[in-house]
This record gives C-alpha cells, sequence and structure tokens, in this order.
C-alpha cells in the first residue's frame, strides 16, 4: 500500500511565507538602516574634517613667511622654548619675547613679516620670532579643535616612506597632558611610527589632498597641506565614533524591532481575511474540479460552479473551470481542426522552401562554357527557410561577382528579408558599383524602412578573370578562407565593416586582393563555425581549416560534401543551431583551354 504523502493547507503555507518575508524584511531593514547610518556618519565626519583642515590651513599660511617657519621648526626643534596651551594675547613669557624681539627689530611688523625680512634678523631674533609665530598658532590651532570638538588635531611631517610621523605642532584641551606618550597633545619634535592603515591614509591624501580612512574604533582623516623640503605635510584629525555608533546601532535595532511587531500583527490580521475570502470559496472549487473528475457529470459542476459569487481571481476561476467543462465535449473536434491547420502551414512552409530555393542559383556547374574558375556553393537552412544566402553572378564578361550573407534570426522574417537583400545587393551590383558602393547603397535602401531592426552581415567579391584582381569588401561576415597554389588554407583576415540595415549614413571600405591561377577561396556563414555537438562544443575555426587541408586536389563541389560530412559526423544527432551555407571558387585563370584540367597545388 502506497502511504499517501501529508498535505500542508494553503493558510499554513502562506502563514510560512509571512513570517519568512517578516523576518527577511527585518534583517534587509536592519542591514540598510545600518549601512545607511554609517554612511552618513562618514559622510558627515568627512565633510567637518574638510572645514576643520581648511581652517587649519588658513590658520598655517596666515602668517607670509609660513614656508620658512615650518621649515625652521623641523629643523631646530630641540632648541626652540615653547610655551605651549596659553592665550596668546595674555601669556607674560610670550608678551616678553615679542617685546624684546620688538625692541631688536622696530620696524618689523609681526604678522606681515616675508621669509627675506626674517632671513636678515641675527639667529637669535631668527628663534624669538618662531618660537612667538609657534606659541601664537597653538593658540588658534586649540581654538579650532575646541571649536569643532575634534578628538585630536595635529600637523605632522613625514618621508617618501610614510613610517613615521614627526609631529609639528598638537592641539589640546584646557588641561590636557602635553607630552610624547600616546594619547598625550604631543610637542613639537615627537616622533611615532604609525600603522599601515595610517601609511595608507596619508598617501592616500597625498595623491587626492585628503582621506578618510577607519582606524579600529576611531576614523583618522589626512588632509596635504604642503612639503617642507622633500617632505610632505599633513593636517591630520582623529575621531572617536564610538558612542555615536553605539547609538545608532542601538536606534537601528529598537526601529527594526517595532517594525517586525507591527508587520506580524498586520499579518495576522491579512491571513484571517484570506481564510474567509479566499481560502473557503477556493475550498469549494476544489471539491467541484474533484467531482468533475470522478464523474465527468458536466452539467452538475456547472450548476455548483455557478454558485460561487466571489468577483475576484476565485470567482473568475469558477467561471474558467465551467468554461473548460463545456469545452471538453469539442476537445476531438479541436484536435482534427489543429491538426489540419498544422498540415496546412506545413505545406506552407515547404513552398517557402522551395520558393527560397529557387532564388539561390541551384545548376551546377552554372557557366559551363567558362573554363576560368569553377564554383560549387550550398544551403542548410536551419529551420525549413532561412536566412542565410549566396549568389553568384557576372556582371560583364570579365567580372563575377560573389556574394555570401547571413540575416539576424531565422525562420519566414529572415527568408522575406534574404529576399530583399539579394535583390538590392544583386541589381547594385549590376550596375557596375563597387563591392563598397554596392553594400552603402544597399544599407541605404534598407535603414530607412527597417521597422523590425533586422541587419544582414555580407561579404562580397568581384573577381576581374583575366587579371585574378579580387576587389572585395566585408560588411561583419566571417574571415573569407584562401588557399594559394602550392600552399595552405588560410583565414584571410580582412578588415571589416559595420553589417547592412545596423545604421544610416555609414561607408564601406573595399580591398583588392591578387588571386593567382591555382588558389581556391572559401566563404561560409557562421553557422559552420558554430556548428554545435551535444556537449555544446563549437566546430570552430581550426576544425574548418584541418578539414579543408585534407582536401588537396578536390573540387569545389567535393570540397563543400566534405566540409558537410565533417560537420554532420561532428555534431552528430544535436539539433543544427543555426543556418549553414558555404560556397567555393577555384580560379584556373584565363589561360586555361580543358575543361577537366584541375590545379592539384
Amino acid at each position: 500500500m502506497i502511504k499517501k504523502k501529508k498535505k500542508v493547507g494553503i493558510i499554513v503555507q502562506v502563514a510560512i511565507l509571512f513570517a519568512i518575508s517578516i523576518l527577511a524584511s527585518g534583517l534587509f531593514t536592519f542591514y540598510t538602516q545600518h549601512v545607511v547610518s554609517d554612511s552618513f556618519v562618514k559622510k558627515r565626519t568627512e565633510s567637518l574634517a574638510d572645514q576643520v583642515a581648511d581652517e587649519v590651513s588658513l590658520a598655517v599660511m596666515e602668517m607670509p613667511a609660513h614656508d620658512w617657519l615650518l621649515n625652521y621648526w623641523y629643523e631646530n626643534y630641540e632648541e626652540l622654548e615653547i610655551e605651549y596651551d596659553t592665550d596668546y594675547e595674555k601669556s607674560t613669557l610670550t608678551r616678553e619675547k615679542y617685546e624684546l624681539l620688538n625692541s631688536h627689530c622696530p620696524s618689523l611688523l609681526f604678522k606681515y613679516a616675508k621669509q627675506e625680512e626674517i632671513e636678515a634678523l641675527s639667529p637669535e631674533d631668527q628663534k624669538l620670532y618662531a618660537e612667538i609665530a609657534y606659541s601664537w598658532l597653538i593658540t588658534h590651532i586649540n581654538e579650532i579643535k575646541r571649536s569643532h570638538d575634534v578628538d585630536y588635531l595635529f600637523c605632522v611631517s613625514t618621508d617618501n616612506t610614510y613610517r613615521e610621523q614627526f609631529f609639528l605642532f598638537s592641539a589640546a584641551e584646557e588641561g590636557d597632558v602635553r607630552g610624547t606618550d600616546y594619547e598625550e597633545a604631543y610637542v613639537l619634535g615627537t616622533q611615532v611610527k604609525v600603522s599601515k592603515s595610517q601609511q595608507d591614509a596619508m598617501r592616500n591624501a597625498r595623491q587626492n589632498y585628503d582621506y578618510l580612512a577607519d582606524a579600529g574604533k576611531y576614523v583618522d582623516y589626512y588632509s596635504y597641506l604642503t612639503t617642507i623640503g622633500s617632505r610632505p605635510l599633513f593636517v591630520g584629525m582623529t575621531y572617536d565614533l564610538t558612542v555615536l555608533k553605539q547609538n545608532i546601532s542601538s536606534q537601528t535595532i529598537s526601529r527594526t524591532v517595532s517594525a517586525v511587531f507591527y508587520q506580524f500583527f498586520l499579518s495576522v490580521i491579512c491571513l484571517a481575511l484570506i481564510a474567509y475570502f479566499i481560502i473557503r470559496p477556493l475550498k469549494d472549487v476544489q471539491e467541484d474540479i474533484r467531482f468533475y473528475k470522478d464523474t465527468k457529470r458536466s452539467k452538475d459542476v456547472i450548476e455548483s460552479l455557478s454558485k460561487i459569487e466571489s468577483s475576484n481571481e476565485i470567482g473568475q476561476l469558477a467561471e474558467d473551470v465551467i468554461e473548460l467543462a463545456r469545452e471538453i465535449d469539442n476537445y476531438t473536434k479541436k484536435i482534427a481542426m489543429i491538426s489540419a491547420e498544422e498540415e496546412r502551414i506545413g505545406t506552407e512552409l515547404a513552398l517557402a522552401a522551395r520558393i527560397q530555393e529557387s532564388m539561390l542559383p541551384m545548376t551546377f556547374p552554372p557557366f559551363p562554357d567558362r573554363k576560368e574558375f569553377e564554383i560549387y556553393a550550398s544551403m542548410d537552412p536551419a529551420k525549413e527557410v532561412g536566412g542565410d544566402f549566396y549568389d553568384f553572378f557576372f556582371i560583364d564578361d570579365d567580372h563575377l561577382c560573389l556574394v555570401i550573407a547571413d540575416v539576424s534570426g531565422k525562420g519566414i522574417p529572415a527568408a522575406m528579408f534574404m529576399t530583399i537583400c539579394k535583390i538590392i545587393l544583386a541589381n547594385t551590383a549590376k550596375l557596375g558599383k563597387s563591392p563598397a558602393e554596392t553594400l552603402e547603397n544597399a544599407n541605404s535602401a534598407i535603414c530607412p524602412n527597417n521597422r523590425e531592426e533586422m541587419f544582414v552581415t555580407v561579404w562580397m567579391g568581384i573577381l576581374e578573370l583575366s587579371t585574378g584582381i579580387l576587389t572585395a569588401s566585408n560588411a561583419g561576415h566571417e574571415y573569407p578562407i584562401l588557399k594559394e597554389p602550392g600552399g595552405k588554407f588560410e583565414l584571410l583576415k580582412d578588415r571589416h565593416s559595420f553589417v547592412v540595415g545596423g545604421m544610416e549614413g555609414l561607408k564601406y571600405r573595399s580591398y583588392k586582393l591578387q588571386i593567382a591561377p591555382g588558389s581556391t577561396l572559401f566563404l561560409y556563414t557562421d553557422g559552420l563555425p558554430e556548428a554545435t555537438d551535444a556537449e555544446k562544443t563549437m566546430f570552430g575555426t581550426d576544425r574548418i581549416l584541418k578539414v579543408l587541408n585534407k582536401t588537396s586536389g578536390h573540387n569545389p563541389e567535393q570540397i563543400l560534401h566534405t566540409m558537410t560530412d565533417a560537420v554532420n559526423n561532428f555534431v552528430m544527432d544535436a539539433e543544427q543551431f543555426d543556418d549553414l551555407t558555404m560556397l567555393c571558387l577555384h580560379y584556373r585563370g584565363p589561360d586555361v583551354v580543358d575543361e577537366d584540367a584541375h590545379d592539384d597545388a
């Protein structure tokens, strides 16, 4: 006895889906809110840091001799007597230094002194000037730090390795300890080794002028200021975001939990409404369908289903089941009608295939009285009709035109587009146009009314039989393959132009090629290299060349038959993916008399 699998009701499945959706929504809400909040904090911090860096830069650059001062502080930091973290205007020591400097140099305007004026001072006065300026700058830097609530604000220089920082100044709050220990407000000349992340931050700031980087619970910011000799100088800031991030995380969790609770409450109400208005009438429809399956009594089923008054999809389902029951009696007749219609369509497709076949040159040899060349071509569509085509015809007694093309798509639309393209190309070429001019005229004729946006890849060549000069143009088609006398078949990697029908106003390029007597030209569409076996492996260009180079001494017809057999043996039972079209020309030359002569070279 086969044990029946226990079935789960729709309402239970819907409830599970609701629960999963609520959970997923909660997780997604938490993640997105966290990411958005984190990103906002970083952007806000970066914006504030940019503002602080600008203020510090203005403070440093306020004195005209700032370059001299920065260099002097760096080179003479051990000799300077610096007064830190005092009110510049009220400091007794700094005021005494200022008055002493003023007595030595009464004409020197302290805040406006230029580098040349300072360099003209005595070493003692230069030292006084540097000490006073440093105390004045520290006062301003401290004010900037306090007004913007920056945890650490400093200015450092480094070398090209970025492994060590030399502190020129460091801002401090009132009561902060000045020294050289970690988390102290560093004094002038303090040198510290920095982490890899800080090295990268300074390196990036040197390239981009500013850079914000995570450093554990801190965020480091560096802004490039100037260069002292060969050492870059940076304004640095550190923000402690621990408390802010904790608050954001706490608020995010609280809001997420509230959102999940509200979703759960609304889901319970929705499930109750679904059970009453959807599941209950749906069960009635299910019972009527089972009754019909067991009894085939369509009249009783139609009468029962007609009592369902739902105006939603369930009511529509009941109407559909009623209609289905009414149509089953006529099913056999409709099957017969469908079969007849399929037979008619098959007949029309066969007729279309014959019409398409009649448009291609199918008689070989096509020009029995011409001894200068041998030619053979074939087209095997992937469906009843295809979009590939080939053509060859005389423009005049000495010029043979060769065309091979591949229309985008397959089936009837491609076949109709192929017909139009073939006629336009042939008619234009017979007017004596070059291949490039022919493709341009064809493109101009097709594009204005090409509402379906179809296109065609074309290779066209005109061979002058008396000289062997081939003038050709390639509009996005496969590379031709050429075998010269005594040589091997090789790809002729000609220059491609754009496809025909793809864009209005295009210009196409022609090229010339000297074809020696005894040469063989092989043309094909992409259905040949892209022929695919059951393992989804393509035939490929290498296999094409390998097969061709085994056909030495064969005429064009034999070459195409050999290639067709090779493709069939490769793809085996795999369905043909694309149209397969080939054209082969063997050029004997203008002096051949014997009809059966063939150059085996």
